[in-house]
């Protein structure tokens, strides 16, 4: 059997301990199907040294989660990827320019339709009651530029008092957004792609109270047999804009007020492919990378033309 690399969790960082090991095994049992089997290796391993990483025909970067907490780090081991040639896929520039969601300002300029976004490398509150007055949003998100998870992402309403709304807001780059109640009136709707081509969809609710949808604040995960012929037009827009031979790539969409599809993030680092929701996905991705082992086909770099 084919070995490949996994790339996961900091080892010494407890936050995703009960949780990534399933994930992994997912994984494993995908590739098993195709004759490949995944060693998994802390990604914080190699961010100096890709010494380790050199005998694997693949390396998949997976689990890499956590690595918001330290975006330098990540950075450095994206160059030495890189520069060691290793065989990441998705390629290693895209890994860097993909963590940093100010990738959405450039997609905008391509013509993809995203949220209305203020960047700002500090969120103040001249900044938030302008986001209000311009917008005219009654709720706003506020988030870091470089984030996972749901990690030090606020909710602000207008209604809030100054001193709530400025309480542990993200320090450093971070983006403004009006909130979408359609977040959970209709839920985002999340397009998997292997190998270029579409897999599978599923859409992701909050529960009632909560705004944010990843599972560990009891997000909803349904199957979506079909998905919204708007979400998936979006989706495959985007995927033209990235000039790069990505393995995977997840695109996460969410309509407006008026039904448009708008672009919440193309996710080509570490996304959850939601195999406990659709087990059966797992298949097209084992044939991806099956595919890629076998093409040897060069890992190029590329970013958003």
């Amino acid at each position: 059997m084919t070995e490949t690399a996994i790339l996961t969790p900091d080892p010494s960082d407890a936050t995703f301990a009960a949780l990534w090991p399933g994930v992994l095994e997912r994984l494993r049992h995908a590739l098993a199907a195709v004759g490949v089997t995944a060693a998994p290796t802390p990604w914080t391993d190699h961010v100096d040294d890709a010494g380790g990483l050199e005998r694997f025909p693949l390396v998949l970067p997976l689990i890499v989660w956590g690595y918001h907490y330290v975006p330098e780090r990540w950075l450095q081991a994206c160059r030495t990827w890189q520069a060691a040639g290793i065989a990441l896929a998705n390629p290693a520039d895209v890994l860097a320019w993909n963590a940093d969601k100010r990738y959405l300002d450039r997609f905008a300029q391509r013509g993809i339709a995203v949220p209305p976004t203020v960047w700002t490398q500090r969120v103040t509150a001249e900044r938030i009651e302008a986001a209000f007055a311009d917008t005219g949003a009654e709720q706003l998100i506020v988030k870091p530029t470089v984030s996972g998870g749901g990690w030090k992402t606020r909710r602000l309403r207008r209604s809030d008092a100054l001193d709530e709304m400025t309480h542990d807001i993200p320090a450093g780059d971070a983006m403004i957004q009006p909130y979408l109640p359609t977040i959970e009136t209709e839920g985002e709707t999340s397009l998997l792609f292997f190998g270029g081509r579409f897999s599978h969809a599923v859409n992701k609710r909050p529960v009632a109270g909560e705004f944010r949808i990843q599972v560990q604040y009891g997000g909803i995960y349904t199957p979506v047999p079909t998905p919204p012929a708007g979400a998936l037009a979006l989706a495959e827009q985007t995927l033209a804009a990235i000039d790069a031979p990505l393995l995977y790539a997840r695109i996460d969409t969410v309509p407006d007020a008026d039904g448009r599809w708008l672009l919440m993030e193309a996710e080509l680092i570490e996304p959850d492919f939601y195999l406990d929701t659709a087990p059966e996905a797992g298949a097209a991705f084992g044939r991806a990378v099956a595919g890629l082992i076998a093409s040897g086909a060069p890992f190029a770099s590329a970013s958003p033309s």
